[in-house]
């Protein structure tokens, strides 16, 4: 089910903003579909959304739209004929687990088997208080994200569950249509906390999705590497996956000037940006790529500036089209 052509399972674009100048709310889902189709024609796999109600400080002002992810990914998969649809990721705290399943299940059958369950403990307190939404502390978060991975997974697989949790439970609970995708839609965890989160990937992930430099990346896949030998789980059988920023236009010079436009915006992390961003004309886009991939990762996942060109985004597909997998493991 995973796995892409040039030798990396996944190619993901993310699309993290609603904000494009010239297009008014009544044009907004069409432009959010062209991005789609665009990145889906260039080559990209898969194309995810965040769950959020407001927009992120590193993107833009917290007044800026944001649609709801799930009913933003059935748009997009009415519009699309191949790529993979799922959150980066999914709100433990904002969907009751089981309803979470329904709601996945349902994307899998509107999209002919093409659903990802993109899930992580949840971060953005600003959203719980105006939303209303109970934000625990970090540690009952993450055991609420168990009891969710749980029962998404038993409801993917089985005909009517149950269990019985500490936060969540579930009592014969009914899932049918079932999933398109056998076994359900992939799980993809994100997160790169090395106690827990990345002990929960080896525990019940198909995927996981985590930041940072190679260096970053490898230590992670470290210690994910001996979460997987304390379980038993070959890593092998996780996508190892990472997101980040791209800006790539023709030349070095060009790319240079729009990431300067990036760190000059109101409330930029510019040392956020930097650690974040690959910027360049493709070959040195290629080769900044190709470094995270050499560091233990089988797929990468980018958002990108300027999205209301969808020449770049043609462009990105071209220039990671040539990246490869490691001929030897780390």
């Amino acid at each position: 089910m995973l796995g892409y052509g040039t030798g990396m399972k996944l190619l993901g674009f993310q699309i993290p903003n609603y904000t494009f100048p010239g297009v008014t709310d009544d044009k907004l889902f069409d432009h959010v579909a062209m991005l789609a189709n665009t990145a889906e024609q260039a080559g990209f796999d898969s194309v995810f959304v965040m769950d959020h109600f407001y927009q992120l400080p590193n993107i833009g002002p917290r007044t800026d739209p944001m649609l709801e992810a799930y009913t933003v990914l059935a748009g997009i998969a009415a519009r699309t004929k191949k790529v993979r649809l799922g959150t980066l990721v999914t709100g433990v705290t904002y969907r009751n687990p089981a309803f979470l399943a329904k709601v996945v299940t349902t994307l899998d059958n509107v999209s002919s088997g093409r659903a990802i369950l993109g899930i992580g403990a949840a971060w953005n307190d600003d959203e719980h208080r105006g939303y209303g939404y109970e934000f625990p502390p970090v540690g009952e978060r993450l055991s609420r994200l168990e009891e969710a991975l749980q029962i998404c997974r038993a409801m993917f697989r089985e005909e009517a569950p149950k269990l019985e949790g500490r936060y969540y439970r579930i009592e014969g609970a009914l899932n049918s249509p079932r999933p398109i995708q056998p076994n359900g839609p992939p799980i993809m965890i994100g997160g790169g906390g090395e106690e827990r989160t990345l002990k929960l990937v080896a525990q019940y992930a198909d995927m996981c999705n985590i930041f940072g430099d190679p260096a970053t990346i490898r230590h992670k896949m470290d210690v994910l590497e001996k979460h997987c030998e304390r379980v038993g789980r070959d890593p092998s059988t996780i996508v190892k996956t990472r997101l980040g920023s791209m800006i790539v236009r023709k030349t070095d010079a060009e790319a240079d000037r729009l990431f300067e436009q990036v760190l000059n915006r109101p409330g930029i992390n510019r040392d956020w940006a930097r650690a974040g961003f690959i910027v360049g004309g493709p070959d040195r886009v290629a080769e900044q790529a190709q470094k995270l991939l050499d560091a233990g990762l089988d797929g990468l996942i980018f958002n990108m500036p300027h999205m209301e060109d969808p020449e770049a985004i043609a462009l990105a597909g071209q220039t990671l089209a040539g990246l490869r997998q490691p001929a030897v493991a780390r």
